[in-house]
């Protein structure tokens, strides 16, 4: 087997710098749109389980194998893809901004002749996970609270229905900002992991001649990103999930601050409870990050090649 460096995109001097912006966004929204459409189910009990609270939860999940039998039992087969519509919407743009912001970013930084290329990465990967953050936030209220409702998927209101609602009972300002710091903590931290780590040891480990072995080896090294950048960001995650998701007592609000939130959750139900999630999360976002990665790169090595 053997291997050879990276080699350098030859036809990006063949497009302009807008139409190769096009095609990052485009590309990005291609990687969203496959990554939901797999993975959501186990976002949908990640959710589940982060807005559970402790053993009185009249609610509560063992594990994740009682998650999905009580689900499927209670509120049937399609009770997986509850909330599907506002990430579908949603992910497109976002990934696409996420790829696209980070592109951009990463040019405007590496003109900074004093910041290493790790630096530069890292950089990128905040400020486009920042960026999307703020894009993505009225989604992500619209999505927990039709992923936390536990009727059927027949007695659930439309995603419009519900957007409506919240927009007509708390005000635009609620449903645009709502959670929106841990928002920014979750997506800012995640990307910042994700982009550095993949593309840093990418640019280390050698690529390979084979395409199957070559087609491995980023495959892991997304996965890995994936994986690493879940399990760091998570408490940021789980405060997000309290702050939009319902409150324990219903007309009292418990949970409205990132960090404030964090803090109660870890004096009440201690230091695990910030971690709940974890399993289905890494579930979804280890490959899921591989997979928007690679599609990610695919589609836009595609798009550079027949336009």
């Amino acid at each position: 087997m053997t291997a050879a460096p990276e080699t350098v995109e030859m036809t990006v001097k063949n497009h302009s710098p807008a139409k190769l912006g096009l095609m990052q966004f485009l590309a990005g929204g291609c990687a969203g749109f496959v990554e939901v459409s797999i993975m959501h189910p186990l976002d949908l009990i990640k959710t589940r389980f982060q807005i559970q609270r402790g053993p009185d939860d009249p609610h509560r999940y063992t594990s994740l194998a009682d998650c999905f039998k009580k689900m499927y039992r209670q509120e049937g087969a399609l009770s997986f893809y509850k909330g599907i519509l506002p990430p579908l919407c949603a992910e497109m743009p976002k990934r696409a901004v996420k790829f696209f912001t980070f592109e951009q970013y990463k040019t405007m930084y590496s003109y900074n002749s004093f910041l290493s290329q790790g630096v530069v990465f890292t950089l990128a990967g905040l400020s486009s996970g920042l960026t999307e953050a703020i894009i993505i936030n009225p989604f992500e209220v619209v999505k927990v609270k039709l992923q936390s409702e536990r009727g059927t998927i027949s007695q659930q209101k439309s995603t419009y229905a519900t957007a409506r609602e919240i927009i007509n009972q708390h005000g635009v300002r609620y449903f645009a900002g709502k959670g929106m710091t841990a928002t920014l903590g979750r997506h800012g931290v995640f990307n910042m992991i994700y982009f550095s780590f993949y593309h840093n040891v990418k640019g280390i480990v050698p690529q390979y001649e084979d395409p199957v072995t070559e087609f491995c080896r980023k495959f892991v090294i997304g996965l890995i990103a994936g994986t690493l950048a879940s399990c760091i960001n998570i408490p940021f995650d789980v405060a997000k999930s309290r702050i939009q998701g319902p409150q324990p007592v219903p007309g009292q609000i418990k949970y409205s601050r990132c960090f404030a939130t964090m803090l109660t959750i870890y004096r009440e139900e201690g230091y695990l409870a910030l971690y709940k999630g974890l399993l289905p999360k890494v579930l979804r976002l280890g490959p899921g990050g591989a997979i928007m990665l690679l599609v990610n790169e695919h589609a836009f090595e595609w798009m550079k090649n027949n336009f």
